[in-house]
């Protein structure tokens, strides 16, 4: 596999005007499709949690077996999905997978509402949606490129991870007051509606894909081996992957037992919990908009490691939160530590997308994906076992800790000598 001898700096952009990529038409409406759908995404994923523990009273365990539901599809469909992905049209997959989605989580409010909602109801709709999500997932990190010129995909990957922050500090404030209001349940449907807006723009991009230029096809298991062997071959590709698995396990562990220790541990009501979760989203904000800034002044590689190094400690405050420490103390260092981590995510992404062959970045992507999101069911089965062992304090003790050791996966890769990431494979 050849290299560029020389690290490219970060293109400096000659100004577009005021609102950059967002005057593009079909990047515009890209962007406030996923925007939409990623305020009902946050609405949705607050009001499931608060559906599972207030309404039907489950224990840590069993929210835990909810969050890891929604991820353990990756396991069996993340390799298969990448290839399809490279063969089908990605935005025609985005449409399909939209309309599933609207369906598939507007059952939730309906058996809510005939009384008949059960916990076991809700872990077959995190099953089939995450199954969904999949494809959707991969389709959409390869469709960004095919919109956009390659010196535009970071700016381009700041402004999706912008909307999506922005929306994901409204989103829990909403699901707070809904669930407060008519129940947790009803704000599922909103989720639902967001997923047929983001079909209608997906439908008004004007850009047609150009198929990737294939001598003959393979059969789908030789595509998903070349995929595998171009992740586990590079050594940043395979840094990457390994650093994002151990840091989604110990994410989704905190994740698994987070409502519980709020609601049970601090005595947040819901209002009180969507209020929490969108201060913290304010820090996804932030790290979204500065991205770029960080990628720029630091190098994207030198950058990575100021987010994920320099700021990740800060979550270590979270656990404190009414013991020695107020609440708004540590729930300001959760959102610090969630800048970090989202600003590390764009600049990621964005080498992702300039680095993979354009044939092959839905394989890649899925590889990738693969190992990283089959962390999430592991870290959610995990927080929710201690949780109902040791607590949702000491657990996110443990989950903090683990944060933090995934560090030393850079810190012992090429990626800690490099300024920039090589901007080809």
């Amino acid at each position: 596999m050849s290299r560029v001898d020389v690290e490219p700096k970060v293109e400096e952009r000659p100004p577009r005007g005021r609102w950059g990529l967002l005057a593009e038409p079909d990047f515009r409406r890209l962007w406030i499709g996923e925007t939409t759908s990623g305020l009902g995404t946050a609405v949705g994923n607050v009001a499931l949690a608060l559906v599972a523990v207030v309404t039907l009273g489950a224990s840590p365990f069993m929210v835990g077996l909810l969050t890891a539901s929604a991820w353990l599809p990756w396991l069996f469909l993340g390799l298969t999905a990448g290839a399809w992905v490279d063969r089908w049209p990605r935005r025609t997959v985005m449409l399909v997978c939209d309309l599933a989605l609207l369906v598939l989580f507007a059952s939730v409010p309906v058996a809510g509402w005939l009384g008949v909602l059960t916990i076991g109801q809700l872990v077959v709709v995190a099953l089939l949606t995450g199954a969904v999500k999949v494809f959707f997932s991969t389709a959409y990190g390869a469709v960004v490129p095919s919109l956009v010129a390659k010196p535009d995909l970071l700016e381009a990957n700041v402004k999706l991870r912008a909307g999506e922050s922005a929306v994901e500090i409204a989103g829990p404030g909403v699901a707070g007051v809904v669930s407060q209001l008519f129940g947790a349940a009803t704000g599922m449907l909103l989720d639902a509606v967001t997923y047929l807006v983001s079909a209608l723009f997906l439908g008004a991009i004007e850009t047609r894909e150009k198929p990737p230029a294939r001598a003959a096809r393979q059969s789908i298991v030789r595509e998903i081996g070349e995929g595998v062997r171009f992740l586990v071959r590079d050594p940043y590709l395979r840094t990457l992957a390994c650093f994002g698995a151990v840091g989604n396990l110990a994410l989704n562990g905190i994740q698994a037992v987070q409502t519980v220790f709020l609601v049970r541990g601090v005595g947040l009501d819901q209002g009180g919990v969507g209020l929490v979760f969108a201060v913290v989203s304010v820090g996804g904000l932030v790290g979204a908009s500065v991205a770029g800034r960080i990628a720029r002044r630091f190098g994207t590689a030198r950058g990575l490691l100021v987010c994920e190094l320099v700021v990740a400690p800060f979550i270590l405050l979270l656990p404190t939160a009414g013991r020695g420490v107020p609440l708004p103390v540590s729930v300001l260092a959760w959102s610090v530590a969630v800048c970090g981590v989202v600003a590390g995510n764009v600049i990621a992404g964005s080498f992702y997308q300039t680095y993979c062959p354009p044939e092959m970045i839905g394989r890649i992507r899925a590889s990738a994906s693969t190992v990283n999101y089959s962390a999430i069911p592991v870290g959610a089965l995990l927080g929710g076992y201690l949780g109902g062992v040791l607590g949702s304090r000491t657990t996110i003790w443990i989950m903090s800790a683990v944060l933090l050791s995934a560090g030393l996966i850079l810190l012992a890769s090429p990626i800690r000598s490099l300024r920039n990431f090589p901007e080809h494979s």
